[in-house]
């Protein structure tokens, strides 16, 4: 390894959610830009060779680390029966989610049974366990799910290691809200995880304010400021679809962050911080 070199990893969310997601993840991941990317069994659009075709890109070369997104929010429905509360034959918007997580609302049993389905479906879809786990919207940092989360890791994919949301000491702004709140859950995630013998990442970059007015080229080069050597990044490269806008507020902004991926500028960016990406060593179990 070169002196001073940090190897990151950056995380493409949502695969699955569109296909205009999908095709610029690919994209990216084939020509070497990303290193990861987690994927929504919960969404419908992983059929007609959509996961294939993300699978074919590790043949031969492991390109990037393919990790569950796991999925417990509107628009989006349950994998499993039973779950409980529903809207509208959906989970329940994510700030609904986050008041029954906090008050202690949310049925144990049936959140542990509905992530443990959709882990089983990624090992249908792909034939293997996940490389690592997360959650769309960060609700696997939420209490009660946080439990149930890191009990079915434990018990279904102890060697993935799982997504904390903690930034790196050196890069957390006071005026930065949504950090500081992924900050303070992340504190009892991280001690769990450890407890259970679960691995994660030692520090966490990538949220923003998502506005139409962000300008994506300008905001990554702070994402790496303080990031240790393992850390990661989240992101959402997309190509807006209308599957996309029935789905998701996050539009256009997937575009910008794909163009910024796609370009020079960005490969400058990383040299000029002394990162690269990390390689990924598909050492994930057989689920054969």
């Amino acid at each position: 390894m070169r002196k001073n070199i940090r190897r990151i990893w950056l995380c493409a969310d949502d695969y699955g959610m569109a296909p205009g997601v999908n095709d610029a993840i690919r994209q990216l991941i084939a020509r070497k830009r990303i290193n990861a990317t987690s994927v929504m069994t919960a969404a419908s659009y992983l059929g007609d060779g959509e996961a294939q075709a993300l699978a074919d890109l590790n043949a031969g070369e492991q390109r990037a680390a393919l990790g569950l997104h796991v999925t417990l929010t509107a628009p989006f429905k349950p994998l499993s029966e039973g779950f409980a509360p529903l809207r509208n034959g959906a989970f329940p918007p994510h700030p609904e989610m986050m008041r029954l997580s906090m008050a202690r609302r949310l049925d144990p049993d049936r959140l542990t049974l509905e992530i443990a389905t959709q882990v089983r479906a990624f090992v249908e879809i792909f034939g293997r366990l996940p490389d690592f786990l997360d959650g769309h919207q960060h609700v696997q940092l939420l209490p009660q799910v946080r439990d149930a989360f890191l009990r079915v890791v434990a018990e279904t994919a102890p060697n993935a290691w799982v997504r904390q949301g903690g930034r790196a000491r050196g890069a957390r702004p006071l005026h930065d809200r949504k950090g500081m709140v992924l900050d303070i859950l992340s504190m009892g995630f991280r001690g769990k995880a450890e407890r259970l013998g679960l691995a994660t990442n030692p520090a966490f970059a990538g949220a923003y304010s998502f506005s139409p007015k962000a300008n994506f080229a300008k905001t990554f080069p702070r994402f790496l400021k303080g990031l240790p050597d393992g850390g990661l990044i989240m992101c959402h490269p997309g190509f807006v679809d209308a599957a996309l806008q029935s789905l998701d507020s996050l539009t256009t902004l997937r575009e910008h962050e794909f163009a910024f991926f796609n370009s020079d500028a960005y490969l400058a960016v990383l040299a000029e911080h002394g990162v690269e990406l990390a390689q990924a060593s598909g050492e994930s179990e057989s689920a054969a």
